[in-house]
């Protein structure tokens, strides 16, 4: 058997600050191999970027193969004289478990290997199908060496997931209100309009770039994309940056830039949004250079099957019923959602990447029953 709480200790206690693995996945596999897991231990590079460190393990051969997905590597600490505990010792404090990673998500991970090891022990490993958990050191970081890569090397491996759920922290303020079953996606852009450097004095001299960059970000914040819909909130636009590098109050600057990010429901795509911006900044004219990236686009996983089993384990265990939401940044589920349905549930994230992390032992011990209860309805259906 394995003790959430005991991997979840052990977990926080390497210091896994992404890119670093720190032994966290040693750990992890090592636990798993204990209980039957096969693992499959893999380390994925790319131009610019580190070397990431990813475990692929599963527990049988056969089909159905539901899939735990999650990430070991964590957000740096921030000041750690702030912490009232080394961030990385896993103490316990008045039924607290304080570290970083506590609650985003080592020991949703424990909890996963727990809820595995304990369902398949019950069941003899006689329980018609495959439990299988995806776990990467890059979900905090650029997510290019991570879960992509783990599962096309699933793909050409002929590893088939037919159903996830992975543990982001999903619950504002306690365990069991609410179920991610989609998300918006993001995109980012970064915007410079060139002009020509001039005396403040002889404008007409010049082609101040400011008034043009001005209002190529007046089309975006003052556009209203969408109103929303069943599943989504609207969709949002923010200017996150506006810069024109100028110490000099009497110069009119070579360029101006500014970035903005776009957070979009599933009635646009990365495209579609892209097409537009690029549209109505040519009316504007001008020698502009825009640079777009889309890191996931909006996805929903529908109410049924996936999120209904879900929500009967957390009834069952919690005796509460969870709110079926998109709200929130993105996830790796951006990722998993183009191989099998999947839905997001986890700890609570008040305290994630915030000094003095922590989340409360009950919730640990709760979320293993969870999804322990999540595998036997799945298989019972199967």
């Amino acid at each position: 058997m394995i003790d959430a709480l005991e991997l979840s200790q052990a977990l926080i206690r390497q210091p896994s600050v992404t890119p670093a693995d720190a032994g966290a996945i040693d750990v992890l596999k090592a636990a798993l191999e204990g209980v039957g897991f096969v693992c499959h231990d893999m380390t994925f590079s790319d131009d610019d970027t580190p070397d990431v460190r990813n475990l692929y393990a599963r527990l049988g051969t056969e089909a159905p193969n539901f899939c735990f997905a999650g990430h070991t590597d964590v957000v740096p600490v921030g000041d750690q004289d702030a912490w009232s505990v080394d961030p990385f010792s896993a103490e316990v404090v008045d039924g607290q478990l304080y570290g970083r990673g506590a609650s985003d998500m080592k020991s949703a991970v424990a909890a996963f290997a727990s809820a595995a090891a304990s369902f398949a022990a019950a069941k003899n490993n006689q329980f018609g199908g495959s439990i299988s958990l995806l776990i990467t050191g890059d979900e905090e970081g650029p997510a290019i060496n991570g879960t992509q890569k783990v599962l096309r090397w699933m793909a050409e491996n002929g590893e088939v997931i037919d159903a996830c759920v992975v543990g982001e922290p999903t619950n504002p303020n306690q365990l069991g209100e609410m179920v991610k079953i989609g998300r918006r996606g993001s995109l980012s852009g970064w915007l410079t309009v060139q002009g020509v450097q001039g005396h403040s004095a002889y404008p007409h001299l010049a082609d101040n770039p400011i008034p043009r960059l001005v209002r190529m970000l007046g089309v975006l914040t003052n556009k209203e994309l969408d109103q929303g819909n069943d599943h989504f909130q609207a969709s949002t636009i923010a200017v996150t940056s506006v810069d024109v590098g100028n110490t000099a109050t009497n110069v009119i600057p070579a360029e101006a830039t500014a970035v903005f990010n776009i957070r979009f429901n599933d009635e646009h795509s990365g495209d579609s949004i892209e097409s537009w911006i690029r549209s109505e900044f040519d009316a504007i004219g001008g020698d502009y250079a825009l640079k777009i990236h889309c890191s996931g686009e909006s996805f929903l996983t529908p109410p049924g099957p996936l999120s209904d089993l879900i929500s009967g384990a957390i009834r069952e265990t919690l005796g509460v019923e969870p709110e079926l939401s998109t709200t929130g940044g993105t996830s790796d589920a951006r990722y998993i959602k183009d191989y099998c349905p999947v839905a997001e549930f986890g700890l609570v994230g008040q305290t994630m990447h915030k000094v003095d992390e922590r989340t409360a032992l009950s919730d640990i011990e709760a979320l293993t029953k969870i999804y322990a209860s999540i595998l036997d309805g799945y298989f019972a259906a199967s």
